[in-house]
């Protein structure tokens, strides 16, 4: 069957979906920024026969749109997951419009430059010289101790015990011998437990996932590579008011930073940048006959996820990203401030990186958050203590709200 395009169908489609997008967007915000899962209303089976493309829109738009987390709900207060900007919703559709594939550059005239462009405006903020682009951060630290195994044939990797658990991911794929340090009470890598780097990989956190902890980023001359993980953390570099708490990041020899964290990106954005890349780029570049340039790192095929990156730095610019950072920051500090006027709350420690562990007395976390329904925290575990863990992602989430719902529930 031969497949025309139909340009007037495509704009008629196109149409429908942005309308579908904006009716779904005017909702109100009074709905629970969780919905209840159930059972998908489709069939179980492939269907032999399609129901076209705008009957299918119609179709999805409740599961797809309604049904989703709103992540900018004023009550979600919760992941390290952020609403996007529209500039990358229709960056993320021209993308895929395209269907650009950057292991060809003559599949990727445009976008295969617009990777480099973006890598260039972002290195120098962490020190570093380059980079490429991969789909999270997990592929990113995966792919810094791969140049450290092969650059410095290190053997083993060393974090602290509350890396996070891409890291024991990565030295197992690699066959390198993973060693955990505990952390002290405040979430960082306790220094005195470290031993010999001679051979080692040492992956700092800035950033944790349980509280926001940063490492010590300095003094560690002796690990034959330092690999930053700067997943969550790594845009407040972008911040005047907040990049001194990343300082020492720029002796690392890679850093990943996870750009759909708090630059604000669609799922699957992440940067792995390196102090010398072409070395490193050198020691992961693979060839082949069908090949017009090297492919280097992890990822063969790839699109490009450089296109809304480009589209949300154009628009809003650093100062821009830094206001964001910085309003996300402030949420934190407006939460911790409030729980600890609270006499039934109990905060963790004050946040470092807009991360904030908090409780009810004598209630258990898991309980509470379970009741919740007019806003949305998550969980985390310390010394078998279970704490409320709220995570200043989403600009617009009103830190008090998110109190008052908890005093209100748990009991």
């Amino acid at each position: 069957m031969a497949m025309d395009n139909d340009f007037a169908a495509d704009v008629g489609g196109l149409n429908l979906a942005v309308r579908l997008l904006v009716d779904a967007l005017a909702a109100s915000d009074d709905a629970p920024p969780v919905p209840a899962s159930g059972t998908l209303p489709l069939p179980t089976l492939l269907p032999e026969t399609g129901r076209g493309g705008e009957a299918t829109l119609r179709d999805l738009v409740d599961l797809a749109l309604r049904g989703a987390t709103n992540l900018g709900h004023p009550g979600f207060l919760a992941h390290m997951d952020p609403p996007t900007p529209w500039v990358t919703w229709a960056a993320a559709l021209w993308a895929a419009s395209r269907n650009q594939n950057l292991l060809h550059p003559e599949t990727s005239p445009v976008a295969r430059p617009l990777e480099d462009l973006v890598i260039r405006w972002l290195a120098p903020a962490f020190g570093m010289d380059g980079g490429h682009m991969v789909p999270g951060s997990s592929v990113a630290t995966l792919t810094g101790l791969w140049a450290a195994r092969e650059l410095r044939g290190v053997t083993e990797v060393v974090c602290s015990e509350r890396a996070h658990l891409s890291v024991r991911k990565a030295a197992h794929i690699l066959g390198l011998t993973y060693r955990a340090v505990p952390a002290d009470a405040d979430h960082r890598l306790d220094r005195d437990k470290v031993g010999d780097l001679s051979r080692a990989a040492l992956v700092l956190s800035a950033g944790t996932v349980a509280a926001g902890a940063i490492d010590p980023l300095t003094n560690w001359s002796l690990a034959a590579w330092r690999h930053v993980d700067a997943a969550w953390g790594g845009p407040l570099r972008l911040s005047e008011s907040f990049a001194h708490r990343l300082d020492g990041i720029e002796l690392a020899d890679s850093v990943s930073v996870s750009a759909h964290k708090w630059l604000f990106q669609p799922k699957e954005s992440a940067l792995i940048l390196f102090r010398d890349t072409p070395t490193a780029h050198n020691a992961l570049s693979f060839g082949g006959g069908h090949l017009a340039a090297p492919n280097v790192g992890v990822l063969g095929s790839h699109g490009s996820a450089a296109l809304p990156l480009v589209a949300t730095l154009l628009a809003w610019g650093r100062k821009g990203v830094e206001e964001r950072i910085n309003h996300c920051m402030h949420i934190s500090v407006e939460l911790a401030e409030r729980v600890s006027k609270e006499p039934e709350l109990e905060l963790f420690r004050q946040p470092t990186t807009g991360v904030v562990l908090w409780r009810r007395r004598g209630s258990d976390a898991a309980t509470t958050r379970r009741r919740l329904t007019k806003a949305f925290v998550s969980l985390t575990e310390f010394q078998g203590e279970r704490w409320l863990r709220s995570v200043a992602a989403n600009p617009m989430a009103d830190p008090n709200r998110v109190v008052d719902a908890v005093l209100e529930i748990a009991g």
